[in-house]
């Protein structure tokens, strides 16, 4: 069983997303307003938030960066606003991913399905290398942490499944295209700008300089490196 909070102050829509997933196996917390969704947040062991972005009282941005001073687990922002700058902005706060309204009932399913999917398969362990290095990065894929010259940095799940297919790929340039569909499960379009974002605010974790990367390199025209 999941437990995935739902926020969103259009009740039709709240509604709507409950039972677009109440045939799967999730249990579904559901609020109208952020501050009961923050209480919540401390009261339940969460596995993923779908979070709008327009409340009355606090917005979807600002509960999404609440959400990830202390939690990893994936978020996907649900809201009316379909330009570039709120995807771009609702990703920079550390959101895994953006669908908007209206939207296809078994799109959402699929997302986050893929969403849990992501988190989770790095959590099972009986097949697994424990540790993938590349230095000066080391991640332990038994507690899901990164560490960049012995200091641990905190990555979301999205974050640290980029970075773990990059490593595992090292010396080899791997497009836009590949991570998305790798990472996402999703087909890749061409206008997607998803991937340049998560990896403009994993360099920042890594605390790569932005006009001189020396971890994830740009091949400008084709994709990302690690060498």
């Amino acid at each position: 069983m999941y437990n995935i909070l739902v926020l969103d102050d259009e009740k039709e829509i709240a509604d709507l997303v409950e039972l677009s997933l109440k045939s799967d196996d999730f249990k579904i917390y559901k609020f109208y307003s952020g501050k009961k969704a923050l209480e919540c947040l401390e009261n339940v062991s969460l596995d993923m938030a779908i979070l709008d972005v327009m409340l009355p009282d606090i917005d979807g941005f600002s509960i999404c960066k609440i959400i990830r001073e202390k939690y990893n687990f994936p978020i996907l922002m649900l809201t009316a606003k379909v330009d570039d700058v709120s995807k771009i902005q609702g990703l920079s706060f550390g959101a895994d991913d953006y669908i908007t309204k209206p939207f296809n009932p078994l799109e959402l399913q699929a997302r986050v399905k893929s969403a849990l999917r992501r988190f989770y398969e790095y959590n099972d362990f009986n097949n697994k290398k424990e540790l993938v290095e590349v230095w000066p990065i080391s991640l332990n894929l038994k507690n899901h942490k990164c560490f960049l010259y012995d200091e641990e940095i905190e990555l979301t799940p999205t974050e640290f499944s980029i970075l773990l297919y990059l490593c595992k790929n090292k010396g080899k340039i791997v497009s836009s295209e590949e991570l998305f569909e790798n990472v996402w499960k999703e087909k890749y379009l061409d206008c997607n700008n998803t991937v340049m974002v998560h990896i403009k605010r994993l360099r920042e974790k890594l605390h790569e300089k932005p006009k001189n990367p020396k971890i994830i390199k740009t091949v400008w025209g084709i994709g990302y490196e690690i060498e």
